[in-house]
């Protein structure tokens, strides 16, 4: 296959675009901590890893963790820029954790949020839902609903989870919502006999793509499947690409007493695959590239100069060829050195561009 026809299918087949979306128990995150390089370090790796992610666990009363670690963010690999959106302070005494968004601002935008009114006080830190905005034709927006629940009362914040999407569907009209987060949904928590008995487990549509039995844990001594992430909607199934818990410490070489100086949980991500619908669209840099690659194995006849010389000057300067007895008196024909027909797998090439640039995004 010629080089830019191989091209071409490389880019076909990498057409869908990765969109991956995180949510991490940060473990107690303040300025102090973020203040640490190593951790510092760490938490800007883990979180230019994602095109949306939600810190959970932030207890920074000083407000400037999180502008600190956007900085540093933002400086880190040029993947951004990046922007935040941030919760306000929840819970129920003086312990108070708050929600924060990461987002990849030119992939993705806040279209709206507001944090569940809790009116029966179900929640020990409400859901702060939020609609973002995604690059696809197919799935033009999704809603996230986070929730870090407290050990105390998984079973009954969860089955009220499926009450906040029964909110959240009708207030947006759309199905395609995306619960995550720390539901300390195992072990001791939450065993499994009574896990299945969740509303969002016995109702149809729920697909918890952190599978049971997965650990999200980093220390060794503990094997339980906490964080979640759980999607409903046809559409948002059918973008799903792949879905695990992110072993921060084997990725980084970090030892355990250093990976739980960052946190005692995993991220747990969810990659979409984002394919756009083909539309007609004016012909697209890339593609222009490629037609430039192109060019080169077209036989294109070659430019002629002003004045062709006469049949003499032509024998002299090339003393090489045999020359006929008598000018168009049955002697040597001659035969022009390029035939400008461009070749069959050229003008394959060429279409197969053609073809690209209608129809790619």
């Amino acid at each position: 296959m010629h080089y830019p026809t191989a091209l071409l299918f490389l880019i076909l087949a990498n057409g869908a675009q990765a969109f991956r979306i995180c949510a991490f128990n940060a473990q107690r995150l303040t300025l102090a901590k973020v203040a640490r390089e190593q951790v510092m370090d760490t938490l800007v790796r883990i979180l230019a890893r994602c095109d949306i992610m939600v810190l959970q666990e932030v207890v920074d009363s000083s407000g400037s963790a999180i502008p600190l670690l956007l900085r540093e963010l933002n400086r880190f690999d040029g993947s951004g820029p990046y922007s935040t959106l941030s919760s306000p302070q929840l819970g129920r005494s003086t312990y108070m954790e708050t929600y924060v968004y990461f987002y990849r601002s030119h992939k993705t935008q806040v279209l709206s949020s507001y944090v569940y009114n809790d009116e029966d006080d179900v929640f020990a830190r409400e859901p702060f839902v939020a609609q973002f905005s995604l690059p696809s034709n197919v799935l033009p927006s999704l809603v996230l609903v986070p929730l870090h629940t407290t050990p105390k009362a998984v079973e009954k914040e969860l089955n009220a989870l499926y009450d906040v999407f029964l909110e959240v569907s009708q207030h947006w009209q759309s199905k395609d919502v995306i619960l995550l987060g720390d539901f300390n949904a195992d072990c001791a928590s939450l065993t499994k006999k009574r896990l299945d008995k969740l509303e969002l487990r016995t109702e149809p549509g729920f697909h918890w793509v952190i599978a049971d039995g997965e650990d999200t844990t980093v220390r060794a001594s503990t094997h339980c499947t906490y964080d979640r992430i759980v999607l409903h909607g046809e559409r948002c199934r059918s973008l799903l690409h792949t879905a695990a818990a992110f072993d921060f410490p084997t990725s980084f070489q970090l030892t355990e007493e250093e990976a739980l100086n960052i946190s005692d949980h995993y991220p747990v991500e969810v990659e979409l695959k984002l394919s756009q619908a083909h539309s007609v669209q004016p012909l697209s840099l890339t593609v222009l590239l490629l037609l430039s690659l192109l060019s080169p194995q077209l036989c294109l006849p070659p430019e002629r100069p002003p004045t062709p010389p006469g049949p003499a000057a032509f024998w002299d300067l090339n003393p090489s060829l045999p020359r006929p007895s008598s000018p168009g008196a049955g002697g040597l024909q001659l035969q022009l050195p390029c035939d400008c027909s461009p070749p069959l797998p050229a003008l394959f090439d060429l279409a197969l561009v053609l073809w690209l640039g209608l129809c790619l995004d």
